[in-house]
């Protein structure tokens, strides 16, 4: 099972995120995958973090301005583009097209375009959404 773990660049509790991983690990084992957008901030980073700490295996969808890396699932000629803003809402499609769950660490009162970019795309193919305060 592929899990994609996004959310908002201001998600700051770490723990709760170290918990929804480690509980993942606990329950799938091997059989589970952290599909994340690869931004060193907030849930993305903290779910690349702890995936890699336990060992899990690990996918990242970086927005293609960004350089290619080993966790890049994406062939590496897509990426070092001159920067546009359309790269993250590619990113976050493929996102959804590769997970089969999303689940999005946003904090209460904040408005993350991108996370609820993501959600929206997943509900608009009929993926389950499950939203973590």
């Amino acid at each position: 099972m592929r899990i994609g773990i996004v959310g908002s660049r201001q998600y700051s509790n770490k723990r709760r995120i170290k918990e929804f991983v480690f509980a993942l690990k606990e329950k799938f084992g091997e059989n589970i995958e952290i599909v994340s957008g690869g931004q060193k901030e907030g849930a993305d980073g903290y779910a690349k973090k702890y995936a890699l700490e336990f060992d899990m295996k690990y996918a990242e969808f970086p927005p293609t301005h960004y350089p290619y890396n080993v966790h890049c699932v994406r062939p590496r000629f897509e990426y070092g583009k001159q920067y546009a803003t359309w790269h993250y809402h590619k990113r976050n499609k493929q996102i959804v097209e590769y997970s089969d769950k999303i689940v999005a660490f946003i904090p209460k009162d904040v408005v993350s375009k991108g996370t609820f970019s993501t959600i929206k795309e997943a509900k608009k193919v009929g993926k389950k959404v499950v939203i973590i305060n």
